[in-house]
């Protein structure tokens, strides 16, 4: 048996074989939410248009819900929160007559299809795997399938529950097939409203990158970027800021976003006869490029930007190479005068963004003052003893 295992002919067919029972457990996968999804809009869709609940009294979704847990005890689902979640889930996407109609097409044409076809799921299946599974598949033309049957359904009731309108849903439908996203993940994400956020910095990308490159660069970077899990004092400065960042650089990270990689800290750099030092610098792996972030306690100052220019240039020169495109700027401040940081970017020689930064967890002034030291403590339990 030892013998058959090191053979390399038997090794690369078994490697192989895992692959394919791999592939074959994601596409089952796959099916199972999508055709779950699907009966669930449906469900969805005839209490709704056959207003079942108004017609039958507020009896209805228990009387249905007994029926169907007796009918098939072995699935789940069929509670009465489920089966008014079913309803909501209908009403909420159908108000986007576009996603109404494909899916109404979809399901005509995957009833059709049945019988006739077996989608043959080549290499191209894609996925991310957290808690939950979470499905990102490019399928083939023998099956078409909208992106809100591509999550599971408990990230849906978090997002028809938190999201206003079809449009918020179904961004974060996208960042969760994109990022792969857990279920705990997409809660944080409605928690810090990273709709209102991604996308929003002041910036000058449009006049210094690419289009696809300015884009990208702008998708990447928030207004204002949520420092929730720091705890600082009323008074802190930037370096104590630096402190805790670096600290929680995880956390940090994921408010980041996807493809920031981080590079250092108080990164030293030699210009002319000095040497300077940049706040904190990372790479995005999807951009292909480094960006310098520069963290400021206070209030924007327009002399801030030339500083940054500095640091962006320096960076180019050293750091970069043929395989690298242009180093980005971020200048994270406590606040800013938008008409000020405007009228900075349009003098500004090199692409720059321009966020703002909260938070909400902060030491009270006297917080240290207020409570006993170590050595209190030790002498009250010394002196209870």
């Amino acid at each position: 048996m030892n013998k058959l295992i090191k053979n390399s002919d038997f090794k690369q067919w078994l490697f192989s074989l895992k692959k394919r029972i791999r592939q074959t457990q994601i596409k089952a996968a796959i099916r199972v939410n999508d055709e779950m999804l699907r009966l669930y809009w449906d469900l969805g869709h005839d209490i709704s248009v056959r207003q079942m609940d108004s017609t039958w009294g507020s009896s209805f979704f228990a009387a249905l819900s007994q029926e169907l847990k007796a009918e098939f005890p072995e699935m789940a689902g069929f509670s009465e929160t489920n089966l008014r979640y079913c309803k909501y889930f209908y009403e909420f996407y159908a108000q986007d007559n576009l996603i109404h109609q494909q899916l109404v097409d979809e399901l005509i044409i995957t009833e059709k299809a049945e019988s006739a076809i077996h989608p043959q799921l080549g290499d191209e299946l894609q996925v991310a795997e957290c808690q939950d599974i979470i499905i990102h598949p490019q399928l083939g033309d023998e099956l078409i399938t909208h992106q809100i049957l591509l999550i599971p359904w408990g990230h849906h009731k978090l997002i028809i529950t938190k999201c206003k309108n079809v449009k918020e849903a179904l961004f974060y439908v996208k960042k969760t097939i994109e990022n792969g996203w857990s279920r705990a993940s997409l809660m944080n994400w409605l928690e810090t409203d990273l709709y209102k956020r991604e996308g929003k910095s002041l910036n000058n990308f449009d006049r210094f990158l690419p289009e696809e490159q300015s884009d990208l660069a702008k998708e990447i970077i928030k207004d204002p970027y949520n420092f929730d899990f720091l705890t600082l004092s009323q008074k802190y400065k930037e370096r104590e800021l630096e402190n805790a960042l670096e600290t929680n650089i995880s956390k940090f990270l994921l408010e980041l976003g996807v493809g920031f990689a981080f590079v250092g800290r108080q990164v030293p750099i030699k210009v002319g006869e000095k040497e300077l030092f940049i706040d904190m610098l990372f790479y995005h792996l999807k951009l292909r490029c480094y960006v310098v972030l520069e963290l400021k306690a206070g209030e924007f100052d327009a002399a801030f930007m030339g500083q940054l220019g500095v640091y962006v240039s320096a960076v180019n020169h050293q750091l970069r190479t043929e395989h690298d495109k242009p180093t980005l700027g971020l200048l994270v401040c406590k606040n800013k005068d938008n008409v000020l940081a405007q009228y900075a970017l349009e003098s500004s020689s090199q692409p720059i963004g321009i966020s703002e930064y909260e938070l909400s967890k902060l030491l009270p002034e006297n917080f240290k003052s207020a409570l006993p030291s170590i050595e209190e403590i030790e002498n009250e339990l010394r002196d209870k003893n």
